[in-house]
C-alpha cells in the first residue's frame, strides 16, 4: 500500500505524524487541562495533510454564557521562515480560560516551502475555517479578532486591510464562499510597507538587504516592487477596515517604528478607528510587555463584549531586558 503513495504525499504523512507528538504540544494540552480549557489540535483548514495548514482550537470548558463565543486568532511570528502555531498556546490558553472567548492558533506555510502569497492565502483560509465552523463550536462568526507579532503582525494587519481583495483570497479549503474578513486587529510590531525598509542604519539610511523579506518576496523589495506592494498591508487601507491597535518598540532594530506610524496614520486618514501605543526604548521583543496584553485585551473586550473602556495610547516604558532586543 505504501508503494502506491507518491513520494510528496508519503513525506507529508510522515511530517504530519511527527507534528502530532511534540513535547510542546503535550505540554500545551497539560497546561490547558489545568486551566479548564479544551484543546482541539491539528484541525486542517486545507484539502490535504500539510501540518502547517492547520489550526489549534481552544475552548473554555466553563463558558460565562450560552451565547456564541467571540474568537481571538493568534498568528505566530518568525520572519515567515520559522515558528509554529504551538508558540501561540500560552496566549490561546489565557484567552480561553476567561470563559468569554474561544482562541485559535493559526499555522501557515513558511518560506522554505512556499513564497508569497501562500502565507496570506493560508491565513485567510484559516479565518474561513473558523467562520465555517462557527455553528459547530458555538462561535460568533461576526466577532473574529486577529492578534500577531512581527511576521504575525504583518499577516494580522494584512487580514485587516485586505478584506474582500480577491487576489489575496486563494483557493484553499472547504469554505471558499465564506468571508475571510476579520473584525478587530491587534498588531504587534508588524511590517506594514515593504517599500519602506524594515531596518535603518545609525544614520537613518534604509537597509533593504533582508534575508527574511527576500525569502518571502522572491528577492529584495527594491527589485520586486510590484510583489512588495502586493504584500504590504498599507497598500489596501480603506475606510471599511476593522479597528486596529498597534504596539511597537521605538528602538526596534528589526522592524522600524516607522512601520507602526505608517499604518496608524493611513488608517486614521480614512477614518478607521486606530490606536498606537509606543513602547519607549523597546526593541523587537518589547511587545511582550505585560501592559501590551492588558491593553490589547481591553481593546478586544470593548468591541466584542461591549465593555466600555478608554483606549490608552500612553507610552509604555520598556522593561530593562526589552531594550534594543
Amino acid at each position: 500500500m505504501i508503494r502506491s503513495l507518491t513520494i510528496p504525499l508519503l513525506l507529508s504523512l510522515v511530517s504530519a505524524q511527527a507534528e502530532q507528538a511534540t513535547p510542546q504540544k503535550t505540554n500545551a494540552v497539560a497546561v490547558a487541562e489545568k486551566n479548564d480549557v479544551e484543546v482541539l489540535l491539528d484541525q486542517p483548514y486545507a484539502d490535504g495533510v500539510n501540518p502547517k495548514q492547520q489550526v489549534d482550537l481552544y475552548l473554555p470548558k466553563h463558558r460565562k454564557s450560552s451565547a456564541p463565543l467571540p474568537v481571538i486568532a493568534f498568528i505566530h511570528g518568525g520572519g515567515w521562515m520559522r515558528g509554529d502555531r504551538i508558540g501561540t498556546a500560552s496566549g490561546c490558553i489565557s484567552t480561553a480560560r476567561s470563559g468569554m472567548y474561544a482562541a485559535v492558533g493559526i499555522g501557515y506555510r513558511l518560506t522554505d516551502e512556499a513564497g508569497w502569497p501562500a502565507q496570506i492565502h493560508d491565513c485567510k483560509a484559516a479565518i474561513r475555517w473558523i467562520r465555517g465552523n462557527a455553528s459547530k463550536y458555538n462561535l460568533d462568526a461576526n466577532k473574529i479578532a486577529v492578534w500577531g507579532s512581527s511576521a504575525g503582525g504583518h499577516l494580522s494587519s494584512l487580514l485587516g486591510t485586505s478584506g474582500g481583495v480577491e487576489e489575496l483570497e486563494g483557493n484553499i479549503g472547504s469554505f471558499k464562499n465564506v468571508s475571510s474578513k476579520v473584525n478587530c486587529v491587534v498588531n504587534l510590531c508588524g511590517p506594514e510597507d515593504f517599500m519602506t525598509a524594515l531596518m535603518f542604519d545609525a544614520k537613518d539610511v534604509p537597509i533593504y538587504k533582508d534575508d527574511a523579506v527576500s525569502a518571502l518576496l522572491g528577492g529584495m523589495a527594491t527589485e520586486r516592487p510590484e510583489v512588495a506592494k502586493a504584500a504590504s498591508p498599507l497598500t489596501y487601507v480603506s475606510a471599511d477596515d476593522p479597528p486596529f491597535f498597534t504596539f511597537h518598540g521605538t528602538k526596534d532594530e528589526r522592524v522600524s517604528f516607522k512601520h507602526a506610524e505608517l499604518i496608524h496614520t493611513a488608517l486614521k486618514k480614512v477614518g478607521v478607528e486606530s490606536y498606537l501605543a509606543p513602547i519607549v526604548g523597546g526593541g523587537h521583543s518589547s511587545v511582550g510587555h505585560p501592559e501590551v496584553r492588558v491593553r490589547g485585551q481591553k481593546f478586544v473586550d470593548k468591541h466584542f463584549q461591549g465593555i466600555s473602556s478608554e483606549m490608552s495610547e500612553a507610552p509604555i516604558q520598556a522593561l530593562p531586558e526589552e531594550r534594543k532586543k
